[in-house]
């Protein structure tokens, strides 16, 4: 058995254990066995997380200037470049991912921090015309104060990115709680933040349970902003959580993204897109486009082409370089894939590949790209989000038909159109209720593109010239311009 790697938490510059001395352990998903070890946080240890970053909010953060937090930032940006073949391993290890994605997009997380440490001296205030004679208004963007990002196991770096760089940027200091399923990456991020010489207790990285570490953190009266990216139920949670301190609380959440091919498509483009979209990271984003419509005139043909490409997606181990889907990140997401997907086929479902865990390997959680035909979209697997490589494909006929069945739809996150028809395509990515369409793409993102979605898919916000000002409050200020005394306020006439 290989030996088993201790972590410590990063708290005010320094790495310590958890007051209890209490540790969670994390397995590899290639073996379902134990690599690591990191703290178990309790109420203390956000506690004492919570008191530095609002020190160093009060002390240093929030009064250097935008262009110096800038330089912190782009530092960090060099050193996930320099440092993401080694982030890539580790996240790898810890979640399943296949390596040639969590390397590359490791380096490519580098963006995020460049993109807003250009912007942290570019948000500007306002004069208001105001209906006061001598009196002069203007607003100006001040920080919120300290931040708590929870952060899910998959994606870890552009999904803490997209919290911690726009709140850096804007003057806030951050709490991270990193996955109990996958902290280990978070931690090795930590000592790339260290090297960068950024005052002590502005970024720190807890890890634990959501009770009580995420409890004790989102409840947490010096806590001004809740930043949460993960499943709906946990949500509920946090928002009622927040009704403790009143914080601000922004929300990505899930998604059961439909994606629909009208006959004109380019079939290949399309292809390869639907494939990129629902199988690529084993389907486990939360923009994963997992119901396909397809129009009756070309289902068959696309359908089997579509059959044929995911049977020959190779699962492998997730550091080999030819794999092209590693396993599950854990057992319960294995289980509740197949329990889905054996209550479709009560109900009606036909599998036409996969559908059933693969052979290659009795220890780790690998199942293969599964496609199910679906009378319609209410069957289980079409409803729940899986967060597998599992896509239901329906029939339809009509435009007017396929927009309506597309937002049938409790989530609204991503969505993809496959048109060669541009005004079909403006028509339909217009009437789609969802917070990001892809037309003629699909599985995109971009520092200066926002994300987020809307209905059960939560709300706020990341990346993007907007999802600065999240990270900020609006102060007033009067001034007055006369040379003359104010008026008594107790003389009459």
């Amino acid at each position: 058995m290989p030996k088993i790697q201790n972590f410590k938490m990063y708290i005010n510059g320094e790495w310590v254990d958890s007051s209890s001395g209490k540790k969670i352990q994390t397995l590899n998903p290639e073996n379902n066995e134990v690599w690591a070890s990191v703290p178990e946080a309790n109420e203390k240890d956000v506690d004492k997380a919570v008191q530095s970053a609002q020190k160093a909010f009060e002390n240093s953060w929030s009064i250097l200037h935008p262009r110096d937090r800038a330089k912190y930032l782009r530092l960090i940006a060099d050193q996930l470049r320099k440092n993401a073949e080694h982030l890539g391993k580790i996240e790898t290890i810890d979640t399943g991912k296949i390596y040639r994605e969590t390397k590359t997009q490791a380096n490519y997380i580098a963006e995020y921090y460049d993109y807003f440490a250009g912007l942290a001296d570019k948000v500007e205030g306002t004069v208001v015309p105001i209906d006061k004679p001598d009196m002069q208004v203007t607003t100006t963007r001040i920080p919120i104060g300290v931040v708590a990002a929870i952060i899910p196991w998959n994606s870890q770096m552009l999904l803490t990115a997209v919290k911690l760089a726009p709140a850096l940027a804007m003057g806030n200091t951050v709490v991270i709680k990193a996955s109990e399923l996958a902290p280990v990456t978070l931690l090795e991020f930590a000592k790339l933040i260290e090297k960068t010489g950024i005052p002590k207790g502005v970024i720190n990285i807890i890890t634990g349970l959501g009770e009580p570490c995420g409890k004790a953190l989102t409840t947490h009266n010096l806590v001004e902003r809740i930043a949460f990216t993960g499943g709906p139920e946990t949500a509920k949670h946090i928002v009622k959580n927040s009704a403790e301190n009143l914080s601000q609380v922004s929300l990505e959440l899930g998604g059961k993204s439909p994606v629909v091919v009208f006959e004109d498509a380019d079939q290949e483009n399309a292809l390869n897109g639907i494939t990129a979209g629902i199988f690529g990271a084993s389907g486990q984003s939360c923009i994963a486009g997992s119901r396909l419509y397809l129009q009756n005139s070309i289902y068959d043909e696309f359908l089997n082409k579509l059959i044929n490409k995911a049977k020959n997606i190779k699962l492998g181990s997730p550091m080999e370089n030819d794999t092209q889907m590693g396993p599950l990140n854990s057992f319960k997401q294995l289980e509740n894939i197949e329990k889905n997907i054996k209550a479709t086929i009560e109900q009606g479902g036909k599998v036409r590949c996969g559908g059933e865990r693969s052979s290659v390997s009795n220890k780790g959680y690998y199942f293969p790209a599964t496609i199910i035909e679906c009378e319609n979209h209410n069957l289980p697997v079409a409803e729940n989000e899986l967060f597998g490589p599992i896509l239901s494909v329906m029939k339809f006929n009509e435009e007017e038909e396929v927009i309506k069945q597309m937002n049938d739809n409790k989530y609204g996150l991503s969505s993809g159109v496959y048109t060669s028809n541009f005004a079909r395509g403006h028509r339909v990515s217009n009437a789609i209720r969802a917070g990001i369409v892809f037309i003629n793409t699909y599985r995109l993102i971009s520092p200066m593109a926002p994300f987020g979605g809307i209905k059960d898919s939560g709300y706020g916000k990341e990346a993007g010239m907007e999802s600065i000002k999240e990270y900020t409050r609006v102060k007033t200020t009067w001034y007055n311009s006369s040379n003359k005394p104010l008026k008594d306020p107790f003389t009459m006439g």
